[in-house]
């Protein structure tokens, strides 16, 4: 078999990447302590994580940095300072989410192999060259995708010379990721930010349908479908689990390791998977990759599930008559095994080091003779054949091209020398000695051959890699508006009976389109050009035929304008030049996404992130000719999922989902948790499951805070996740935000009466 399978593993401390290592994973990912996606993991210091490449690259093994959140404006200094040491470490690449982010590194820092992450909800074939073209190099494709849909994805990146990740171990998320402000609208703790809190493994009041879990998903697991991924074009299989200690990772990386191995040796497979099961697991689920989503992906215990699996397979083998001492020996027996792996994975990976080598520097210099550096580095074994505490060391001598001759004025002395050299420390190396006594006094040389000596020194230590100039961004340019420009007003709705709106109002009207479409779908297309007013709106989330017929619509009706929420779709719009606005569930929070989107694909405008407050807005600088949008009223989504929410709330006739279901499903109940609040679960007909927060967003400060940055205010008329809440009349509402955007200031507190229930919580509080 000539295609290349890597095995990515999760590092979430050292010990956990040291176990990575050890158990065979070809590549691991970690995080620092900021500016990743596992706020709760451990994560490593930066002398840790050169340490772990170091160590990492003595067993062909490769390290992946995860910088995969949102940046906020204020942050790009400190990213950029990250960033100039990250470009002088032999780091294999960064894990990236923010488009911003993607835009500098391209443009600053292009030594740097960039990874999309997953967080960038990535599932259609649009989205390949809009992100080969930001510079990324690989992509981590949604979790949500079946077998079909990755073979697709995989030929359209192989097209693209991209290489594909698919998630094939661990924790699942049941919302599409990226794309959850569950806990940032709740609690202020964003998974966009790596902060989530997991609002899907709370419990909460028991449902309809009698559970008291019910977004609690199974782990994911596609131990036995490797061959149909291996098949399917799929470069890297890629395992969950940074918040997991090293025993975790040790045996489920060792033993997909095996798995591999053994299927390329043999052509079958060899493991049985039942080691998987002795560390935590909430049970495992293959569904998503199968397409078959079913209530069976779903489980009442989101704590570690290896007792149960323990007592089920008792069941199973003896029958439902077991009894209590079974069950007893069994559990202790899985007690000793877990300590058994803790001790067994202790052993493996306590000579593993991560220490700094040793340097050496010894000076030494003569009349009419060269200044001569004698350097000695030694670093501690890693290898498992080596009895010796440290291998041997290396020695390298570097001289001066000039003679060192007698001077009274300048004397390159031992002071001179020190003063150069003695802060040669960084993250590799500790200085442990440092030798001048053979400096003789009175004698000279120019002093830029003590900087080139410096200089190659560093070259030599950097593994002759020449070291890159530190990099400062320059300052964007900051355009306002046209001077006088007053903010305008845009209505999004869903409905097309709302398209008689038009009549009432001068404002542009964006139209929803669907989540999903029959095949062939063409209705749309027809509507479109029959109301040339709507301006399409397009969905974050297009699979499939979904795709195809998302982008057969922008290629029938070739609107002036549209705005979009896909990078799929933008990459097309572009392509066939119509104007595009950026919409809000791209996660708009820093200049440089704007800076890339006008740049990159001559974007129009883009929404800024609702998650962000008004300092945040503030600080964030327009391009030329570029809009900037922000919606001040809409529905707060929590999650959208492919999986279907009903099922474990209220209960369905229909024991799994099917192509009907989006099509045709429109239903609403809600879930409240334990604290008492209650959240709304709306399915739309062609729309994805959803669930809002029991508030509405309405935000009419920043009218008065912010009118100078922005070009349009939207208000959200389509009713979508009100639950059984009475929606407020829609014309009247486009009244009184017109009165108020015209100054009338008695407006707002209509609308305050008009909408009781409602938040702006997030636009004080922020990222």
């Amino acid at each position: 078999m000539n295609q290349k399978i890597e095995l990515l593993a999760p590092g979430g401390d050292i010990d956990a990447i040291k176990a990575a290592i050890i158990a065979g994973a070809d590549a691991v990912y970690c995080g620092l302590d900021t500016f990743n996606a596992r706020n709760r993991a451990s994560n490593i210091s930066f002398d840790q994580l050169v340490g772990a490449i170091r160590l990492a690259h003595q067993y062909d093994c490769q390290i992946f940095l995860t910088l995969n959140i949102v940046i906020l404006e204020q942050e790009f200094k400190t990213v950029v300072k990250l960033l100039n040491r990250l470009v002088n470490t032999t780091l294999d690449g960064v894990i990236v989410q923010d488009i911003g982010l993607l835009y500098v590194l391209r443009e600053y820092f292009p030594t740097l192999d960039i990874h999309a992450s997953t967080q960038m909800t990535i599932h259609n074939a649009g989205q390949i060259p809009f992100l080969k073209k930001l510079g990324a190099s690989r992509v981590n494709l949604s979790r949500e995708l079946n077998l079909r849909e990755i073979t697709a994805m995989a030929n359209v990146s192989q097209k693209h010379e991209m290489l594909l990740e698919v998630f094939v171990h661990g924790s699942l998320c049941v919302a599409f990721s990226g794309l959850c402000y569950s806990t940032s609208a709740t609690a202020g703790n964003s998974g966009n930010r790596g902060r989530c809190s997991q609002a899907c493994r709370e419990e909460y009041e028991t449902t309809e349908s009698g559970h008291n879990f019910p977004l609690n998903i199974k782990d994911n697991s596609a131990f036995f479908d490797l061959p149909a991924l291996i098949d399917a074009g799929v470069h890297s299989f890629k395992v969950e689990g940074r918040i997991k200690g090293a025993n975790y990772v040790h045996t489920v990386i060792d033993s997909f390791r095996k798995q591999i191995d053994g299927y390329v040796e043999t052509g079958e497979l060899t493991q049985d998977g039942e080691r998987l099961y002795k560390v935590f697991n909430r049970d495992f689920t293959n569904a998503f990759l199968r397409g078959d989503l079913n209530q069976s992906m779903f489980i009442d215990n989101p704590r570690d599930n290896s007792k149960n699996h323990i007592v089920d397979k008792l069941k199973a083998d003896h029958g439902e008559t077991i009894s209590v001492v079974q069950i007893f020996d069994a559990t202790q027996q899985l007690h000793s095994d877990k300590q058994q792996i803790n001790a067994s994975v202790d052993e493996k990976i306590a000579h593993l080091s991560i220490e700094k080598i040793k340097l050496k520097l010894h000076f030494s210099s003569e009349q009419d003779k060269p200044l001569t550096l004698t350097v000695t580095t030694q670093e501690s074994s890693n290898s498992v054949n080596d009895n010796d505490d440290a291998i041997l060391p290396k020695t390298a001598v570097f001289t001066s091209s000039s003679l060192m001759s007698v001077s009274e004025k300048l004397s390159v002395d031992k002071e001179a020398i020190e003063k150069r050299f003695k802060n040669i420390n960084n993250s590799n190396y500790e200085l442990v000695e440092f030798d001048t006594e053979q400096v003789l006094d009175g004698l000279s040389i120019p002093y830029r051959e003590i900087t080139t000596l410096k200089n190659e020194l560093l070259a030599y230590l950097n593994d002759g890699i020449e070291t890159i100039a530190e990099v400062t961004l320059p300052k964007l340019d900051r355009h306002a508006k046209s001077e006088g420009e007053k903010p305008e007003l845009s209505i999004l709705i869903c409905d097309k009976a709302d398209a008689v709106l038009a009549d009432v109002t001068d404002a542009d009207i964006y139209f929803k389109l669907p989540d999903a479409y029959k095949r062939g779908c063409t209705k749309y297309v027809a509507f479109l050009q029959q109301n040339p007013r709507l301006i399409p709106w397009f969905p974050p989330v297009l699979i499939g035929k979904d795709f195809d017929v998302a982008l057969n619509i922008l290629e029938k009706v070739k609107p002036e304008w549209i705005v979009t929420n896909n990078t799929g779709i933008a990459y097309h719009a572009e392509r066939l030049g119509i104007h595009w606005i950026a919409g809000p569930m791209l996660n708009t929070t820093n200049s440089y996404v704007l800076q890339s989107l006008k740049q990159n694909f001559n974007c129009s405008g883009a929404f800024i992130s609702n998650e962000i407050s008004k300092q945040q807005i503030r600080h964030i600088a327009r391009p030329k000719n570029f809009k900037m949008m922000y919606s001040i009223y809409h529905p707060i989504l929590l999650m959208a999922s492919r999986q279907c929410f009903f099922q474990q709330s209220v209960g369905c006739e229909k024991p799994r989902i099917d192509n009907g279901c989006m099509l045709s499903c429109d239903k609403k109940t809600s879930i409240k948790n334990l604290k008492g609040d209650s959240f709304s679960i709306d399915k739309q007909k062609g729309g994805y499951p959803s669930i809002y927060n029991q508030d509405q967003f309405l935000n009419t400060e920043i009218i008065d805070d912010l009118s100078d940055l922005f070009d349009g205010f939207m208000i959200d008329l389509t009713e979508i996740g009100a639950g059984s809440k009475e929606s407020p009349d829609k014309v009247e509402l486009i009244k009184q935000f017109e009165a108020l955007l015209s100054g009338q200031e008695d407006a707002d507190q209509v609308l305050y009466n008009m909408v009781p229930s409602s938040t702006d919580q997030q636009y004080h509080n922020g990222l």
